[in-house]
């Protein structure tokens, strides 16, 4: 049984990779608690996919499995989300509570950021449909065996309890986990590179 290969996305396959990952983020605690409304969630999410991790496109390093059945949007070393237009877009979008409480979340996510050059994993995701097939894995394998090669340390935060311990089997550990208020919680992990096989 062969896996589905992963390939990088192209700048024309932006619309299709981030609907993929509109579909996996849909039961996202934290995703969902900035736009509970579905038809805010739906309206909204590819604009903020596109500021949290859209500049991967051109850096080419957006990858998707499949026939668009999940994607992995990953941010070189010195690359960051558009903290501008994320703001910008809760403002316009969201209620007042979510405008105060989501810049402590980003202040408390900045503070884990490791300091020496690394790989940030912004957005990973499967659609439901399709979990539970190793799409996630082969997703993440793909990504840290370059990043074993480069010998380069990878970053990312968790915003859903149940992909925890998949991190963890590609090697990420625990940093500790962001509260704020009633934002769910974020649990930042971070992955040294591993030399041999896993």
């Amino acid at each position: 049984m062969s896996k589905s290969e992963v390939k990088t996305a192209t700048q024309l396959e932006q619309d299709m990779v981030i609907d993929s990952l509109k579909l996996a983020f849909a039961a996202d605690p934290a995703t969902r608690w900035v736009w509970p409304d579905p038809q805010k969630y739906l309206l909204y999410f590819s604009k903020f996919a596109k500021a949290f991790g859209g500049k991967a496109f051109a850096k080419k390093s957006a990858h998707y499995i499949g026939n668009y059945k999940g994607a992995a949007l990953w941010l070189p070393p010195n690359d960051e989300p558009d903290v501008e237009a994320l703001l910008g877009l809760l403002k316009e979008t969201t209620s007042v509570e979510v405008q105060q409480v989501v810049p402590q979340v980003f202040e408390k996510m900045g503070s884990y950021h490791p300091s020496e050059p690394h790989w940030y994993l912004p957005l990973l995701g499967v659609d439901p449909l399709y979990h539970g097939k190793g799409l996630g894995s082969a997703l993440l394998k793909h990504a840290t065996s370059n990043f074993d090669s480069e010998n380069i340390l990878a970053y990312l935060e968790s915003s859903n309890p149940r992909n925890i311990s998949l991190y963890e089997r590609h090697g990420f550990e625990i940093l500790g986990t962001i509260r704020v208020d009633n934002f769910p919680p974020i649990v930042p992990m971070l992955r040294k590179p591993q030399s041999g096989t896993h």
